[in-house]
């Protein structure tokens, strides 16, 4: 495994990705009905793929 010293973005740009996509998604499933919902779906369901993501991505090592 390979370690060394990371940058503040590349340390905080995934995270930061997935905050704003959670966001968007909480306020769009919020805000009403029709495409909105699928926003909602869309940035939440981006979050929860990039966890199962990262989760399969750590035991493969």
């Amino acid at each position: 495994m390979k370690t060394g010293p990371f940058s503040l973005t590349a340390i905080f740009a995934v995270p930061a990705v997935v905050a704003i996509l959670s966001l968007i998604g909480l306020v769009g499933a919020l805000l009403g009905d029709g495409v909105w919902d699928w926003i909602g779906w869309l940035g939440l369901g981006a979050c929860v793929a990039v966890t199962v993501w990262a989760l399969i991505a750590r035991r493969h090592r």
